[in-house]
C-alpha cells in the first residue's frame, strides 16, 4: 500500500495528453479492481445470473471512477506544474473516494485507508482523520518515496529531504498509535452479546416454506447464547424470509417474543420489513403503489428490535442499497429500469430507509462502577446493514445520535470462500476505531466477530460454519474528533479539486497560464 503507486507515477509522468494518461490509468486500475474485487459476481454454482452480470459490469465500470484523480492531476500539471500536481494528487484521490460515496451507483469498497486495516498501530489516527484521512497519508507516502527515488542520483539532498518527510509521517502515525493504545479507557458499562450464525444457504433460504423450522433453528442457537450469559441476541441480515411484523406471521413473532420474555433478553435481527402509508404521512419519493392505486407502501431490507419488557417493535430500514443487487440506480427517475433489471432472490427491490435509527433497550446493563453517570439502565445501539459498513461518514451519524455500540447484521455467504467476506470484516475495524466503539458483526455464514474500540478483533467465527459467538462488550459514550467532524478532510480535498478545475477553466477562457 505504501509503495504500490510508485510505478503508476512513473507511467503517468511519461504521458503527455489527457487521453494517454487516462488510458494508462484505466488499465492500471482495471487490474487493481480485477485482483481486489473479482468476487463481486459470486461466480459459483447456484448464483443468480443477474448477480454475475452485474458483477462483471462493475469490474469494467469501477476503474472509470479512478480517472477522476488522474484527470485533475492532468489539469494541475498543465496549468501549474508537474511537481504541484503530484503534491496535490493525494487530495485528487480523496475527491474521487468521497464523491463516489454520494452517487446512486456508489461502491466505495476500495478506499485506500481500508487497505491497511490490519496495521493496527498505524491506523489509530482514524479517530481524528478517518479512513479518508488514512487514504491521504497512504498516497502521500507513495508520492514522497517516488520523489526520493526520482532525485536520488541527480539531487541527493532533495532526495534525502523527501526520505525524511516519509519517515516523519510514518513515525508520527506510529507514535500516535502507541499513545492511543496505551491510554484509551474502556467504559465500565457492559452487556454480553450473543451473535447467531446459522449458516443457511443464501439462495435456497428464499425458496423455502419451512418458516417454522427456520424459526426453531434460530431459537435453538439463541438458547445456546443465553446459556453462556448473553443478554442481547443478534441475528444476521434477513434472518427469516418474511415480513415478520405483519399479521400473517403473528404466531412466529409471538413465539420469538415468548422466548425473549422467558430468557429476559433483547433481540436485534435483520428482517424484511414493510410500511404502509396514510394520506397524512410523509411519503418517500420511491414509494410503491398497489395495482388498484389505493395503497402506498414501502419494503425495506430492515432491522427489527424486540425487547422482553416492551411490546414496541423498533425499526430500521437500510439506507445505502447495493447498486443493482438491492436497487436499480436512477430507478426513481427512470421507472422502466425497474422492469428491466430484477434480481432473482429476496422479496423484490428494496426501498431506501428514511432515518438513521438508534435502538434503545432498557435494563440488563452491567457496570463495574457505582457512579450515577455510568450506572444507567439503557443501551443505545446502531445497526447498519451489511454494505452500509463501508461508508465512514454514514456510520458517524448513528454515533452522533447516541449509539454506544455498533452492530452490523450481514450476509456475505453470496460470495463463497473468496476474499470478499474477509475484506468486509476488516473494513469494519476502521468503523470501530473512527468512532471508538465496540463493533459486533452477526453474519449468516461468517465472519461474525467482536471488535474493540482499538480495532482489535477479540473473537471471530470461521466462514461457513454454524456457530454461536458470545462475548462482553463495553458501552462507550464519548465522541471522537472524527465522529464530530467527519467532513473536514473530504471537503478540503473537494475544494482543492474545484480550484484546479476553475484554474483550468480560467486558462481555457482567457488563455493565461497560471504561475
Amino acid at each position: 500500500m505504501f509503495f504500490a503507486l510508485i510505478p503508476f507515477f512513473y507511467v503517468i509522468r511519461q504521458r503527455k495528453g489527457l487521453a494517454e494518461i487516462n488510458k494508462a490509468s484505466y488499465l492500471t486500475f482495471f487490474v487493481f479492481n480485477l485482483i481486489t474485487i473479482y468476487w463481486v459476481g459470486s461466480w459459483q454454482t447456484g448464483t443468480d445470473p443477474f448477480l454475475m452480470i452485474s458483477g462483471g459490469v462493475l469490474l469494467f465500470f469501477n476503474p472509470l471512477l479512478f480517472l477522476i484523480p488522474t484527470t485533475l492531476y492532468y489539469f494541475a500539471k498543465k496549468n501549474i506544474n508537474e511537481k504541484t500536481a503530484l503534491f496535490l494528487f493525494p487530495f485528487f484521490w480523496l475527491t474521487y473516494e468521497y464523491i463516489y460515496t454520494l452517487t446512486d451507483i456508489s461502491f466505495p469498497w476500495l478506499t485506500l485507508g481500508s487497505g491497511i486495516s490490519k496495521f493496527n498501530v498505524f491506523i489509530q489516527s482514524a479517530d481524528i482523520i478517518g479512513a479518508f484521512g488514512l487514504s491521504v497519508i497512504v498516497v502521500y507516502i507513495n508520492v514522497f518515496i517516488y520523489l526520493a527515488i526520482k532525485y536520488y542520483k541527480n539531487k541527493p539532498r532533495r532526495s534525502a529531504v523527501y526520505t525524511l518527510v516519509t519517515i516523519l509521517i510514518f513515525s508520527l502515525s506510529m507514535l500516535y498509535g502507541v499513545y492511543k493504545k496505551s491510554t484509551f479507557k474502556i467504559s465500565p458499562r457492559k452487556i454480553k452479546v450473543g451473535l447467531i450464525q446459522p449458516n443457511l444457504n443464501p439462495w435456497k433460504k428464499w425458496e423455502t416454506n419451512k418458516l417454522n423450522e427456520l424459526k426453531n433453528e434460530y431459537l435453538s442457537l439463541s438458547q445456546e447464547a443465553v446459556d453462556k450469559g448473553a443478554k442481547l441476541l443478534i441475528w444476521p441480515e434477513t434472518a427469516l424470509p418474511v415480513y415478520l411484523n405483519t399479521p400473517g406471521y403473528s404466531k412466529t413473532k409471538n413465539d420469538i417474543k415468548k422466548f425473549l420474555i422467558k430468557t429476559k433478553t433483547f433481540l436485534l435481527t435483520g428482517m424484511p420489513d414493510i410500511k404502509y402509508f396514510n394520506k397524512n404521512d410523509r411519503i418517500p419519493p420511491d414509494v410503491k403503489v398497489t395495482g388498484n392505486g389505493r395503497i402506498k407502501y414501502a419494503t425495506y431490507n430492515g432491522v427489527l428490535g424486540f425487547s422482553y419488557n416492551s411490546n414496541v417493535v423498533q425499526h430500521y430500514g437500510k439506507m445505502k442499497l447495493v447498486p443493482f443487487g438491492e436497487k436499480v440506480p436512477f430507478v426513481n427517475t427512470f421507472k422502466f429500469l425497474g422492469d428491466i433489471f430484477s434480481w432473482g432472490v429476496g422479496l423484490g427491490g428494496w426501498n431506501e430507509g428514511q432515518d438513521t435509527t438508534v435502538f434503545v433497550f432498557n435494563k440488563n446493563i452491567e457496570s463495574d462502577s457505582t457512579s450515577k453517570t455510568d450506572n444507567q439502565d439503557s443501551v443505545k445501539i446502531s445497526s447498519p446493514i451489511c454494505y452500509e459498513s463501508v461508508y465512514p461518514i454514514f456510520i458517524t451519524a448513528f454515533v452522533r445520535k447516541g449509539a454506544q455500540l455498533i452492530t452490523i447484521v450481514t450476509n456475505d455467504s453470496w460470495y463463497g470462500k473468496s476474499s470478499g467476506p474477509y475484506q468486509h470484516k476488516e473494513i469494519s475495524v476502521l468503523r470501530a476505531i473512527e468512532n471508538r466503539r465496540y463493533l459486533v458483526r452477526a453474519a449468516n455464514g461468517g465472519i461474525s466477530t467482536i471488535i474493540t474500540p482499538l480495532g482489535i478483533t477479540v473473537k471471530e467465527t470461521k466462514l461457513f460454519t454454524k456457530d454461536v459467538l458470545v462475548g462482553e462488550v463495553s458501552l462507550q459514550s464519548d465522541l471522537t474528533f472524527y465522529t464530530k467532524h467527519p467532513l473536514i478532510i473530504p471537503l478540503f480535498a473537494v475544494l482543492i479539486s474545484l480550484i484546479i478545475l476553475l484554474l483550468a477553466l480560467f486558462k481555457k477562457i482567457f488563455g493565461t497560464k497560471i504561475k
